[in-house]
């Protein structure tokens, strides 16, 4: 497990996995969390119980469409079906938030307080279609008081994308071009920059983590990128 090193307050916990650590076999070796990538259901389902064993409640999963859709859990939250969004947002306690990865961004909220937390799948279009605007609008806590962590992506020596998907993030801000280098007739893209020019923007300035490349680091981390049929991590975050 990779805990963050942020300034999250102690009634904050939070963790994203490795592929280390499960029972799922190749190319899903071996800590797969993805129930729809081809790994067998029954390992998957004693991976997310080894999870859960570590975790104060079951997490609260999506089915994840790259949107900028936000879901609020609270009291009144019906979970017999897996919500279509790619944020969850709550002011429950010990209720863990779940995001899926495997070279998208998972980004983790909390406010300073540690009374609201909440996680977001950042993929290019969800950061193009504003799901981190849309997550941090559902704090209470102004924007300076909220606390982020970028978990492991894709690097930007590996994320090479084409122009429209640099247009794309440019006319929605100038300030993006410095996240796109020239390669080719393509661009090599950040994903952790492109996040926290996102954040500034929106005035939250207590940004931490983006040192992972989920790419070139075989050993600990899936890449859809690198392998085409891989498994899936899971970055969580839940109040004490």
């Amino acid at each position: 497990m990779i805990t963050p090193a942020w300034t999250a307050p102690k009634t904050v916990s939070a963790l994203s996995t490795t592929r280390q650590g499960g029972v799922s076999v190749a190319p899903f070796d071996s800590f797969n969390m993805g129930l729809h990538v081809g790994d067998d259901e029954q390992a998957v389902l004693v991976n997310r119980a080894l999870l859960t064993n570590q975790l104060p409640n079951p997490a609260v999963w999506l089915n994840q469409t790259h949107s900028s859709e936000v879901v609020v859990i609270d009291e009144r939250s019906e979970l017999s079906e897996l919500p279509s969004a790619d944020a969850l947002y709550t002011r429950l306690v010990k209720q863990p938030l779940v995001i899926m990865t495997a070279d998208c961004l998972p980004v983790l909220f909390c406010s300073a307080s540690g009374n609201e937390v909440a996680a977001a799948h950042g993929g290019w279009r969800g950061l193009a279609q504003g799901i981190l605007a849309n997550t941090v609008a559902h704090f209470k806590a102004k924007p300076s008081e909220i606390i982020v962590w970028l978990g492991p992506a894709i690097g930007p020596s590996q994320f090479e994308v084409g122009p429209e998907v640099k247009e794309c993030f440019c006319e929605l801000n100038p300030e993006h071009q410095s996240a796109f280098k020239v390669k080719g007739n393509k661009y090599l893209a950040d994903i952790y920059l492109l996040a926290r020019q996102q954040l500034t923007q929106l005035g939250v300035i207590n940004v931490y983590g983006g040192e992972h490349c989920t790419v070139t680091d075989k050993s600990q981390f899936f890449s859809y990128r690198r392998d085409g049929q891989t498994g899936r991590m899971a970055s969580l975050i839940w109040r004490n």
